[in-house]
């Protein structure tokens, strides 16, 4: 279910009645609303105009969409951590300011013993101090962009490490084979071929085995790479 469905089955109309949140009856306006973003349970925290409390609140993530959507448009701290940028591009879509700070700005605020309420207590309160420092928000598509170059490093990563391991199990045999994939690529089908270097039937069995993962992971690291690169076009 889409947050505008969620917002559509409960009117601005019947919160504030009471039958939701009766939090929001209050003649007191939320102004600034701090959220300690979680997988499930969410800490609210939230002010007036003149900085009064007037909201404490844990929600779950379904209630978190439905009490947003109905919420009059302020001004929501967040800070960046996983899931942050969907939550903010999410809350900006219902009409809301939203501004996400990086932990360590917003640690100075801790009043007392971490704990989800104190945390989003300091969260609300740091995003509205003058001269603070906000992440800025990623888009999808940046999202999508940061995320190839994440898979692509690790196959690189992957593929080392498996060049390696081959180069370190021949040396114990007395073979060496020089660094880079390359010479990898050039030496392996030889030594396999070869029938008097020493190498018994079983190693010569997993050195093949090796090999092959090692050639299917570069096929795969170029042609996603040909993928993406279309996609990013």
């Amino acid at each position: 279910m889409t947050y505008q469905q969620i917002a559509s089955k409960t009117t601005k109309t019947n919160v504030l009645d009471g039958c939701a949140y009766p939090e929001l009856r209050l003649n007191t306006k939320i102004s600034v609303l701090g959220i300690d973003l979680a997988k499930q349970s969410f800490q609210l925290h939230g002010v007036d105009k003149n900085e009064q409390t007037v909201l404490q609140k844990s929600l779950s993530r379904q209630k978190l969409i439905e009490f947003i959507a109905n919420l009059s448009p302020c001004l929501i701290g967040l800070e960046a951590c996983g899931g942050a940028h969907h939550w903010v591009r999410l809350f900006t879509k219902m009409g809301h300011t939203v501004r996400m700070m990086a932990p360590q700005f917003v640690k100075p605020y801790v009043k007392s013993n971490k704990n989800d309420a104190v945390d989003a207590q300091a969260i609300c309160e740091a995003v509205g101090r003058p001269g603070m420092r906000f992440v800025p928000v990623e888009s999808v598509e940046q999202q999508d962009l940061q995320r190839i170059h994440r898979f692509r490093s690790q196959l690189v990563a992957r593929r080392t490490a498996q060049a390696n391991q081959i180069r370190g199990l021949l040396m114990e045999y007395g073979l060496v084979v020089p660094k880079g994939i390359s010479h990898i690529r050039k030496n392996i089908p030889a030594l396999l071929e070869e029938a008097e270097n020493g190498l018994t039937d079983l190693f010569r069995a997993l050195l093949h085995d090796r090999y092959n993962e090692l050639i299917h992971i570069g096929d795969r690291d170029r042609a996603n790479f040909c993928d993406w690169r279309y996609f990013c076009l």
